[in-house]
């Protein structure tokens, strides 16, 4: 029954897909809002070829996906949406736990600057977090809102960013920050041209946290995507702006990894914060159909 109601949560149906509109969230009672772009349902090819420039091993094999429609943020989290979530009801005198957003656990506070002078109010995307608390933060955002958002599965992930065609790679550079262009940092969202759907930044800038847990099979398994233990490697997805232009594709995996977190002088590590990793962010999606509470609770429960 758990993964029915899971499987409901991450195929959501034709039926409840049609006529999707982009629109405008604003997080209540700030003058914080964010934009979620309408994905058109339709199929693509999961993978990359052998032939295609930058292709490693666990980009295939390709195979051909249906993909229910969605909507999924415009642009990568920003600092300026996910401060609220870091910040809000930081009281000094603890209350008792209750229902509602003060009830969902917030990040540890960061023992270093993350942003590394790169930017951070204004636009500029929120880094340096772990799966988890991309996750959580989701979850405080249902909490805020009573609108379920996610992480994307890396199906959802890949399909919006092909957008139908992927980006030639003598024209990465009028779409993404990588290696050649970036300055050593990241920038603000959406400076650069968004793709055929209307999403900017999902290559380069930073890499985006994505749903699954990595497996480097996975696309020769039966079910895609591939779910395993939630404490196993997650995986980015996208390309950031350190990378080499053939890592900045729309079929590059890439697997979490340790040294992402080696200076982190906390024992154990954090769950919350990746002090290495200030190339490492992530967006969030919408499924088409609303799920109920319990459906939620489930959700949450399996993946925090």
């Amino acid at each position: 029954m758990r993964r029915l109601v899971l499987i409901s949560l991450l195929f959501t149906g034709a039926l409840h897909a049609q006529g999707l509109k982009s629109y405008q969230e604003k997080i209540p009672n700030t003058t914080v809002s964010f934009d979620l772009v309408a994905i058109p349902a339709g199929n693509f090819m999961l993978g990359s070829s052998e032939k295609q420039a930058g292709h490693q091993a666990d980009e295939g094999p390709q195979k051909k996906v249906q993909v229910d429609a969605f909507w999924m943020g415009k642009t990568e989290v920003t600092y300026d949406e996910y401060q609220l979530f870091f910040e809000e009801s930081r009281d000094p005198e603890p209350k008792p736990p209750k229902e509602g957003p003060d009830a969902v656990t917030r990040p540890s506070p960061p023992y270093i600057d993350f942003t590394l002078g790169m930017g951070k109010v204004g636009g500029f995307p929120a880094n340096s977090m772990q799966q988890y608390a991309a996750l959580m933060y989701c979850k405080w955002l249902y909490a805020k809102t009573g609108v379920f958002y996610r992480l994307p599965t890396e199906i959802e992930w890949e399909y919006a960013c092909k957008a139908g065609a992927e980006i030639p790679a003598d024209k990465l550079g009028d779409y993404a920050w990588f290696q050649g262009n970036s300055q050593e940092k990241y920038h603000q969202v959406g400076l650069k041209k968004a793709n055929a759907w209307g999403l900017h930044d999902m290559l380069g800038n930073v890499s985006e946290w994505v749903l699954d847990q990595y497996d480097a099979k996975g696309y020769a398994q039966k079910d895609s995507p591939v779910f395993m233990d939630k404490y196993a490697d997650a995986i980015v997805r996208g390309g950031n702006f350190q990378d080499e232009a053939l890592r900045v594709r729309a079929s590059a995996r890439m697997a979490a990894d340790p040294v992402w977190n080696r200076r982190d002088p906390q024992i154990p590590k954090s769950v919350w914060w990746n002090a290495d990793a200030p190339f490492v962010g992530f967006r969030i999606m919408r499924p088409a159909k609303q799920p109920s509470a319990q459906e939620v609770k489930i959700f949450f429960e399996r993946y925090l």
